[in-house]
């Protein structure tokens, strides 16, 4: 069945609301602002489409697109369930067990009816993983990053925070909220690190933040120097494991476990939401802070905690992939295959030591052309990364090969690939 085209496919409502009085007239014009402001990203070729997809439990990364044409089978090449977790087993055994046990909801807040034994026994799986004294949940990792960050500024009076160049939205967001002092070192320099520690009031309290693994460069941090650069200086830590999580480390502890530093990290920050397949943010630290976020972050203390069903499914995950070691195998050898293919082929591959695959194109418009072309003609979904997601100029598609992609879809992938490369006259080389 033939696609229609992707502009038919921006999310909206499927009614037209009934207006029975005329629109009063404008005071101001904000209709206009609004739909300037979207011809701006629309221009730009940098407006999001949301493609309507039902995931194939048991068989993923095969789904359905569904469109106003009806329904077209596609394979999803975007997906941050990296390992598939979402879709195993004991995942869904568990919240099955769950639903039926306590019915969908939470309740509450965590103070008011909403921390049930889900929440306890997850928490403490955390904090195990991690090697903490306790965890705090969150309802995602947007928030956690938020929360936490914005609420360490408040806690500690003249705090200068130390930020990665390429930290991800939500801590920048936690660190503007704080209103601390802020320095910005280069991505992953260390020697830049130094020289803005090194000019701090050394009496001031300090936190260096940064991630384990940078999710649109695929790169790592160099956690063993940031934490030297930190016992030196008398600076905190607070990593982002976000898309380490489950996936690096004997455990899945992260790049931390991997690089034998949990211990000198104060707060690891994660996600249930990536590798462990289901939803919600967490940290994990000493008891002491753990106990400030809970008592003093508005982003923990005024919202609805997690349902319990999701408590579980993420208990069940984490509590497999301490022990399994074949995804993290698995993930491994299917994303240096894929690397090894496109270079091969001829493809922008950007360099990567992680599961994630970036392929350069430097244009928002051409970017989204090679998307909806994957997707309108091979039926591969795999959206365009644009700003502000990555700088201007730094445009891609960002790969991520699971444990369930099989040969015969990365042979598929990079045919169609090389096709469309050739039909759009794409660069094959990564401009310096």
């Amino acid at each position: 069945m033939e696609l229609l085209s992707l502009r038919s496919e921006r999310f909206r409502p499927d009614f037209e609301p009934v207006m029975p009085y005329p629109e009063p007239a404008e005071k101001f014009p904000y209709r206009s602002r609004f739909r300037a402001a979207l011809a701006t990203l629309q221009r730009e070729g940098r407006y999001r489409v949301f493609a309507d997809i039902i995931r194939q439990r048991g068989s993923f990364p095969a789904a359905t697109l569904r469109t106003g044409a009806g329904t077209t089978p596609i394979t999803v090449w975007c997906s941050n369930d990296y390992l598939n977790m979402g879709q195993h087993p004991k995942v869904l055994a568990a919240m099955k067990e769950a639903i039926e046990t306590v019915g969908a909801g939470s309740g509450g807040t965590r103070n008011i009816s909403g921390t049930t034994h889900y929440h306890v026994e997850l928490e403490r799986e955390l904090a195990d993983l991690h090697g903490k004294a306790g965890a705090l949940l969150f309802t995602s990792g947007y928030v956690s990053n938020d929360a936490t960050l914005s609420t360490l500024a408040k806690i500690l009076p003249g705090l200068i925070i130390f930020s990665d160049a390429l930290n991800h939205a939500s801590m920048i967001d936690g660190i503007r909220h704080g209103q601390a002092t802020k320095h910005i070192y280069h991505h992953n320099d260390m020697a830049h690190l130094e020289e803005l520690l090194a000019m701090a009031d050394p009496a001031a309290p300090k936190l260096i933040a940064f991630e384990g693994v940078y999710s649109m460069e695929g790169n790592f941090s160099d956690t063993r120097a940031i934490c030297d650069l930190a016992e030196k200086y008398g600076a905190m830590t607070y990593i982002d494991e976000v898309h380490a999580v489950g996936l690096y480390g004997p455990r899945g502890g992260g790049v931390a476990e991997r690089d034998g530093t949990m211990h000198r990290i104060d707060i690891i920050e994660g996600t249930l939401a990536k590798a462990f397949g289901v939803m919600g943010g967490y940290i994990a630290a000493s008891a002491e802070i753990i106990d400030c976020i809970r008592s003093f972050a508005p982003g923990f203390i005024f919202t609805t905690s997690l349902a319990p069903v999701l408590a579980a499914g993420a208990l069940a995950s984490i509590r497999h992939l301490k022990n399994s070691s074949v995804e993290r195998r698995m993930i491994t050898e299917h994303a240096s295959c894929l690397k090894a293919m496109m270079k091969l082929a001829g493809l922008p591959v950007m360099a990567s030591p992680s599961h994630i695959v970036p392929l350069f194109v430097g244009d928002a418009a051409l970017c989204k052309s090679v998307s909806d072309a994957l997707l309108r003609d091979h039926r591969i979904y795999a959206q365009p990364i644009n700003y502000p997601t990555v700088p201007r100029g730094g445009e891609r598609l960002r790969f991520t090969p699971s444990p369930a992609h099989s040969q015969a879809m990365m042979e598929k992938l990079i045919e169609a690939l090389a096709m469309i490369w050739d039909s759009h006259s794409l660069p094959r080389c990564i401009p310096s």
